[in-house]
């Protein structure tokens, strides 16, 4: 059995074997043909962090491989009443099929896993989020990206980043990183990735210089420079992050067929131009659609791989 909670953990091939699942059944959903992988299965949601895209992408999903989601608000259950982590994961996986969870700490999520007897996938940590980077990818595949691409990601140090460090060092492409100071990526993070990046051939730049990121890259991303808890600090990184915003400028730095993606939500103005974001050069809402597709593939590929 395998769960899904960092890139960190696959090969590149396993990486591109999801992918590649996940395009063939978005081609059968497109042509109309609803293949039930997971029938009567059912995927508990568990929720700590409030979400759109991946409460409605899994739900969706589930239902369109033929099973069940099952929505579970900490607010709801008594994880959010101080009940062990561990003894949540040995009810739940009795019960369900999969589980996938979005919540703060990366420690968290894989104690639950530890305890765990079905797969669980992580919908989003502080540290990483994975299935977000599946969709990019995937969404770089169909505008033809994924060749060999130089990627430039502007923005904060955080969850994202981690998890385009970890695309980065596995596939073997280049990536450059464009943080505030004061703003850089975990350092354990980093360490992994170089180490992976050493085995793969990537390319990794860490600058504190946007322009030099951006400066002939295939694919610009960015995320809200306020995440959710950051809010008390609002006003201080706005300040931090002047010069960040992807703008027509920045954007004409790099490739004339560049595309730009944002996982979303955005903030227009901030970390990104309203010119930017409703360009041609953008292709968030594919990548948005994507995360219902790719994440199809995770949960199909790894409910292949039980013993």
């Amino acid at each position: 059995m395998r769960h899904f909670l960092t890139l960190k953990d696959y090969t590149k091939e396993e990486i591109l074997e999801i992918i590649d699942l996940g395009l063939r059944i978005k081609a059968e959903v497109k042509a109309g043909r609803f293949t039930p992988y997971l029938q009567n299965q059912t995927l508990a949601m568990i929720f700590e962090k409030s979400s759109t895209r991946t409460r409605v992408s899994f739900e969706v999903g589930i239902y369109q491989l033929g099973g069940t989601g099952l929505f579970l608000s900490s607010r709801d259950i008594q994880l959010g009443r101080g009940e062990p982590m561990k003894d949540t994961a040995r009810v739940i996986s009795r019960m369900c099929d999969m589980v996938m969870i979005r919540t703060f700490e990366q420690e968290k999520l894989e104690e639950f896993a530890r305890f765990s007897n079905v797969p669980v996938i992580n919908g989003l940590t502080d540290l990483y989020h994975p299935v977000q980077l599946m969709a990019d990818y995937m969404t770089m595949i169909e505008h033809g990206k994924a060749d060999n691409p130089v990627v430039a990601w502007v923005g904060d140090g955080n969850n994202m980043t981690h998890s385009w460090l970890m695309l980065a060092a596995k596939l073997g492409f280049e990536l450059r990183v464009a943080t505030p100071k004061g703003y850089e990526c975990d350092t354990s993070v980093v360490e992994d990735a170089r180490r992976f990046a050493a085995e793969s051939g990537a390319k990794i730049l860490f600058t504190h210089d946007p322009k030099e990121a951006v400066e002939d890259a295939d694919v610009v991303t960015t995320d809200t420079w306020v995440s959710m808890g950051e809010e008390e600090e609002k006003e201080k990184r706005l300040k931090d992050f002047a010069g960040y915003t992807v703008d027509g400028a920045m954007m004409a730095l790099a490739k004339p067929d560049a595309i730009f993606l944002h996982c979303l939500p955005a903030y227009r103005g901030l970390e990104v131009s309203e010119e930017v974001f409703e360009g041609a050069q953008s292709v968030v809402f594919d990548e948005a659609e994507n995360r219902l597709h790719a994440q199809k593939g995770v949960m199909v590929w790894l409910d292949s791989r039980r013993s």
